[in-house]
Formats: structure tokens, sequence, C-alpha cells
């Protein structure tokens, strides 16, 4: 687990939190607002940081408002911050979580479990072992 008191963490919303219907709003990733519910719960700020604007990014903070997640802040680094075009668009944040991370996506169980780890907690438990071909190879 990550021994941090309180993390700004920075995440995508198609592919991310939803799976990718851009413009339209995918299905809800499993796990994904499970995790970021006890993310908040555990007092770290989340951020929207997305490549929807206008319309599209009124959509998906409202879907996320509907599935209990109010962030912190929305293509910013804090709620206050007005986008400035002559100013780099990069924000301030620990961690980003994206599916285009180098090496891809982790999955959100293993998310949790690094950020939260409590192993005992449902949404760990709830998690579907991949079957493996070794055992028929021995």
């Amino acid at each position: 687990m990550m021994k941090y008191e309180s993390l700004i963490i920075a995440v995508d919303f198609d592919g991310t939190i939803v799976e990718d219907q851009y413009p339209k709003i995918g299905k809800p990733i499993m796990f994904a607002f499970d995790t970021l519910k006890k993310l908040q719960e555990k007092g770290h700020r989340l951020i929207l940081w997305t490549y929807r604007k206008g319309r599209a990014l009124e959509e998906a903070v409202d879907f996320c408002k509907k599935n209990g997640i109010n962030f912190y802040a929305v293509n910013s680094s804090f709620p206050e911050e007005e986008f400035d075009p002559s100013h780099s668009r990069k924000i301030h944040a620990d961690l980003f979580i994206d599916d285009r991370n180098f090496g891809g996506m982790k999955d959100w169980g293993e998310i949790y479990l690094t950020l939260v780890g409590d192993k005992n907690d449902q949404l760990s438990r709830g998690k579907k072992k991949k079957k493996r071909l070794a055992p028929i190879l021995k």
C-alpha cells in the first residue's frame, strides 16, 4: 500500500472509469466507482482529467455524480482555476489513472489494493480468479 496521508489523483473518464464509447458514455468498468468512492472516503482528492469538453464533459461529470462521485476539480488543478491557453494544460496531481498508461491500464482491483490496501474488503473478494493453463501442462 502507498504510504501517503492524502493524494491528489487525476482520473481519466473514457476507457478508465467507463468503457470507451466516446462521445457516448460507455458502461462503467467493474470496480471503478467502488474504488473511487473508497478513495474519497480515505480523504484523497479526485480530479476528472479528460479530453472531453463542453456538453460531453458535462454529461461525464453528471454520470459520475449519479454514480456517487463528485470530483474535487474537473480538467484543472483546483476548483477555482481558470483555463489560460498561454500556460500548459498539465495539472498538478500526485498520481494519474489512465487507460493510456505505458504498459496499459491496471485493473481497478489492483488499483484499490495498492491505494486502499484492504485485502479483506468486499471489493477485493469479488474479483474473479483467472483460469490458468499451467496445471494442465504439468
